[in-house]
């Protein structure tokens, strides 16, 4: 390394479809190449922290870990892990996992929590709905972290949950017309249940949206859910840009 270039924080987002790493900076900009491989189905738990070491081996420095996850997080464990694997997973000490194989101090939340923190501005009521294998939720009030919420496995349509009829195997199913009707009954739902000053849409699904969204509506960039890891080492606001401009579709 080079002397007086800090080292990075490695950023983890796992995904029911794929696995991603890369170092980031102390503000949420890339400073690797993002290394990807797909998510084993059923995945282990030692299995993807083998799968993570590999991908990471290669990336430059760093001394901090952040890492969402698919799931509910209590005290650094994971609850729940619906798109990743069965009852193994179930109270697995995961951050205290990550630490004893990369050596390094772990940060863990949720996936849409992490994202999030990348996508809002940091002021009114804000939130985040993630669109990829399942449905992810984050809510933020002037910048702060609400606590999570599961939106994907509530009640959506009849006796189907959201991500029953937004995730990855729904789309697959009923084809991007009537996904996209779905997303924006779900919207509407969200509007009269929060009435959020702005709502950010994320995860590799956000690419399929067609419907035109409402003016407080944006889909966030791709590199979200790796750039918000600077928040839980540096605080909300370390991955808040100063410009004002729409997020990249």
């Amino acid at each position: 390394m080079e002397a007086n270039v800090k080292p990075g924080i490695l950023a983890i987002d796992i995904g029911g479809t794929a696995l991603k790493v890369a170092v980031i900076d102390d503000h949420g900009q890339l400073i690797s190449e993002r290394m990807r491989t797909p998510t084993p189905r059923p995945c282990q738990p030692e299995q993807m922290l083998d799968e993570l070491a590999a991908l990471a081996k290669s990336l430059p420095a760093y001394d901090r870990i952040a890492v969402g996850f698919p799931g509910v997080i209590r005290n650094a464990r994971v609850q729940t892990a619906v798109n990743i694997g069965g009852a193994e997973w179930l109270d697995y000490p995961l951050a205290d996992k990550i630490a004893a194989r990369f050596g390094h101090p772990v940060r863990l939340v949720n996936d849409a929590d992490m994202q999030g923190f990348a996508l809002i501005s940091g002021q009114g009521l804000e939130f985040v709905l993630t669109l990829g294998t399942g449905l992810g939720s984050a809510l933020f009030l002037d910048g702060e972290l609400m606590p999570h919420m599961e939106l994907g496995h509530h009640p959506f349509y009849g006796d189907a949950t959201y991500e029953e009829c937004l995730g990855a195997e729904a789309l697959k199913r009923i084809g991007v017309a009537q996904w996209n009707q779905h997303l924006e009954r779900a919207l509407h739902c969200v509007k009269v249940l929060l009435n959020a000053d702005h709502i950010y849409l994320g995860g590799g699904n956000a690419k399929r949206v067609t419907l035109t969204l409402p003016k407080n509506v944006r889909i966030g960039s791709n590199d979200a859910g790796l750039a918000g890891g600077a928040a839980l080492w540096n605080g909300p606001a370390a991955t808040r840009s100063t410009d004002d401009s729409p997020s990249n579709r």
